[in-house]
């Protein structure tokens, strides 16, 4: 399956501490949400093609670009190599280092941690301060990354904007497919997805971690669970409240891959299966860039 849009990749940190997050952009905004509820997005975004690795978050704490981040020993589990998927992350900690992205290249924090324990809870955004958003109180609308919300994350994985004959559609699986992937315990194959494995074994590389969904992500389906941004019961307004997570993991069966399933837990929690992706906000179209280097050039010429 080939993916549907570009991939991008931005740049994070500096010399022996820097890597890259590359992002697949989520277009053809306005789409209706699936009959579960989830998946319209009125605009468009990029979303990770892949989870969060361990050296990422190895290259954050060596940084010190806030408070460490901790991650689970997989010795036990396949592992602990730098391309695995970081594990044993709270909510908490996952949005403290997409703030981080955030801030290490001048944009607004998206969320509003008051306190300095790598664990406390958010606060909400208020409508006194710059960026507050009435819809969504959990993330500022000046950031330029942030977790995905259900609908975001829902979409990435099983909408498909050449479905129904290019009218759109969804799929039941991430992998662009009503019937359950075919098990793997690595590989990049098509149609496949990394769960239904021994818990001795571990997630995958995640750059290895089974078939694409249509717009071009790894991995919504098995190898992790996933932090998504949003409160288990809509709108964001409670700080301590429950957040959603999907996809299962790769100890997991088939029932919990389905668009269909969701599950939510405790902002302060840690799982060994429990990873994350991270969202942003659009790259700058073709002609958008190029108009900027134009107005660019004109506005030193008038100087």
């Amino acid at each position: 399956m080939l993916p549907l849009s570009a991939v991008d990749a931005d740049t994070f940190g500096s010399g022996a501490n820097e890597f890259t997050i590359d992002f697949t952009t989520i277009g053809n905004a306005g789409n209706a949400a699936d009959d579960t509820g989830y998946g319209a997005v009125g605009y468009g975004y990029r979303i990770g093609t892949y989870e969060v690795s361990r050296g990422m978050i190895e290259k954050y704490n060596a940084i010190g670009g806030g408070p460490t981040i901790t991650l689970a020993d997989m010795t036990s589990f396949g592992g602990n190599g730098a391309d695995k998927p970081a594990t044993e992350v709270s909510w908490n900690e996952a949005a403290r280092f997409v703030n981080w992205l955030n801030t290490s290249k001048g944009y607004s924090p998206a969320y509003n941690f008051t306190t300095g324990g790598f664990n406390d809870n958010i606060a909400l955004w208020t409508s006194g301060e710059e960026g507050y958003n009435a819809a969504n109180p959990f993330r500022n609308s000046k950031a330029y990354y942030f977790l995905p919300s259900e609908d975001e994350w829902y979409k990435a994985a099983y909408y498909d904007p050449n479905a129904n004959g290019g009218l759109g559609g969804y799929w039941d699986y991430a992998t662009g497919s009503d019937s359950a992937p075919t098990v793997v315990a690595s590989g990049t194959t098509s149609g496949t997805a990394v769960y239904f494995q021994p818990l001795a074994t571990g997630p995958a590389d995640i750059t290895n971690a089974g078939g694409l969904s249509p717009y071009g992500t790894m991995a919504q389906n098995g190898n992790v669970w996933e932090w998504g941004e949003s409160g288990s019961t809509p709108p964001n307004n409670s700080a301590s409240e429950s957040r959603i997570n999907r996809g299962g993991g790769w100890n997991n069966v088939s029932g919990t891959l389905v668009s269909s399933d969701r599950n939510a837990t405790g902002p302060t929690n840690e799982f060994d299966n429990y990873g994350f992706r991270v969202a942003s906000v659009p790259e700058p179209s073709g002609c958008f860039a190029t108009l900027l280097c134009v107005l660019g050039v004109v506005l030193r010429r008038r100087r």
